[in-house]
């Protein structure tokens, strides 16, 4: 979700600047659109229980009324059948959660915990991110954002909900780092976990996000660790603390003997940046830079013009005690020379000391495509790279509004990619004008695809999840809106 630059005191009414949901902005949160829904129409009823359906080589993890947006995805190591996701809800208040326990064939939905709403206001949850530890326990982080019912944003927090069944229920969570938003506004939270059998950290638990202000000594990269697995968070400032704050898409990572790591998009200084800690995330280095990019914050590029594809970091460490054991990789969406946007990795074998020049993961073809929304994840059973993203290459309309999922992967380093690109979905979606209509009642507009999707590896098989429009205009028994709408879908790639 994309951070709050400026956020007016809790008694403040919402400002005009943001009663329209605009593209390409620093001032418009990935949650405004469901601000307004929630705020104007209340919340849909509870969704209760979902199981999935497959749909050819693809699986519709969401099965349910509504659209779905931001899709996460874990894989529990230790039982690589295991997998959870997330996803934020856009017509409802919680964060929705998924399990299945047969690799991905089948599916299971239930709703993550919010605490009250303040007074008589209300509350919801955004940003989804998952992560395994050794002992199979599934940590869900998000924010709540809280809201009064025509007051404004109440302020927001942090919240990392435990289940010890694999996604299947969430007994409780932990609330943290209130903010009222005079401060900074909580944004955009990523969670991993340390579980590293030589590591003096291990099983703890790191959430990095954006705390937002427009000020110049305010906001900036924050990340908190848990050693009593997740019951309690102690946070710290990763970024200079002297510094504009201006930051968005904090990711952390962990390296093979508890090195943890943070990476995020400084938009101020138009960089990747970059932070380590080498104390389980008690103290941290000076920033680095990773890559210099032409692309700020985000772009309202054809396939996703009203959300915006945003600007951020999504990156892994090399644990696997293999040939590039402790090698760090960073992908990111960039603008190329022709205009459009494609995906750079950097790899460093020095602890983020020093970086690779950037390269594109992706087939480099003769016409216009744009690619957004990567993941990275490396296969700490074999040290393989994956990358999954959306790709408008198969674009049947002329203007760059169909999308589809591709993979690609490096089995040497980083240094050379599996080409050509491997499509993942079997139907191309449209989020744009569901296929020559527009407006299309059945996209959410100011979400679209949100701001990023997910992938889990382990075991040679890789499992992208992302949000599909293939039943945008399929009439589903028992939604209010007659609408399937967008839903979350994944496929096994191996």
């Amino acid at each position: 979700m994309k951070f709050f630059l400026r956020l007016l005191a809790v008694s403040a009414v919402i400002p005009m600047a943001f009663a329209q949901n605009t593209s390409n902005s620093a001032g418009n949160p990935s949650w405004w659109s469901k601000y307004q829904y929630l705020l104007k129409n209340g919340t849909e009823p509870n969704a209760g229980a979902s199981a999935s359906k497959i749909v050819g080589p693809n699986v519709d993890v969401s099965n349910e009324c509504g659209p779905q947006s931001e899709t996460f995805m874990a894989i529990n190591t230790a039982r690589p059948r295991g997998l959870a996701a997330g996803s934020n809800e856009i017509f409802r208040d919680p964060m929705r959660a998924y399990a299945s326990s047969d690799g991905g064939a089948s599916w299971s939905g239930t709703d993550a915990p919010l605490p009250a709403p303040i007074g008589n206001g209300s509350r919801f949850g955004s940003d989804p991110s998952l992560a395994f530890d050794s002992r199979g326990n599934l940590f869900y982080s998000y924010i709540v954002v809280f809201f009064g019912n025509g007051n404004g944003v109440n302020g927001t927090e942090l919240a990392v909900a435990k289940s010890t069944d694999g996604g299947k229920s969430f007994p409780g969570a932990t609330y943290f780092d209130f903010s009222g938003g005079s401060d900074h506004f909580n944004d955009k939270p990523m969670i991993a976990v340390d579980t590293g059998a030589a590591s003096p950290f291990k099983d703890r638990i790191y959430v990095a996000w954006d705390a937002a202000n427009g000020g110049s000594g305010g906001g900036g990269i924050r990340i908190a660790h848990s050693s009593d697995h997740g019951a309690t968070f102690t946070t710290t400032r990763a970024d200079d603390p002297h510094g504009p704050g201006r930051s968005i898409g904090a990711i952390p990572f962990v390296g093979p003997v508890g090195e943890v790591y943070v990476a995020w998009n400084d938009y101020s200084n138009n960089t990747i940046a970059f932070n380590r800690s080498l104390d389980g995330g008690v103290t941290w280095d000076k920033p680095a830079v990773i890559a210099n990019k032409t692309l700020a914050f985000d772009i309202a590029i054809p396939a996703e013009f009203s959300r915006g594809a945003l600007e951020y970091a999504s990156c892994d460490a090399d644990r696997s005690g293999g040939e590039h054991d402790g090698r760090l990789y960073c992908a990111w969406m960039d603008l190329t020379r022709e205009g459009t946007t494609d995906i750079f990795v950097a790899y460093s074998d020095d602890r983020g000391s020093n970086w690779t020049a950037p390269q594109p993961v992706t087939d480099q073809l003769w016409f216009p495509v744009d690619r957004f929304n990567q993941w990275l994840a490396v296969d700490q059973s074999n040290g393989e790279v994956n990358v999954s993203f959306y790709d408008t290459r198969n674009d049947i309309t002329g203007a760059r509004y169909m999308t589809d999922i591709y993979f690609s992967q490096s089995d040497t380093g980083g240094n050379t990619w599996s080409l050509p690109n491997t499509r993942v979905t079997d139907v191309s979606s449209n989020e744009h004008d569901c296929g020559g209509v527009f407006p299309c009642t059945a996209i959410n507009y100011g979400n679209q695809q949100g701001d990023y999707a997910g992938l889990a590896s382990y075991g040679g098989v890789s499992h992208p999840v992302w949000t599909d429009s293939r039943k945008d205009q399929t009439p589903a028994a028992g939604c209010s809106r007659g609408l399937a709408m967008e839903e979350v879908f994944t496929a096994l790639v191996k």
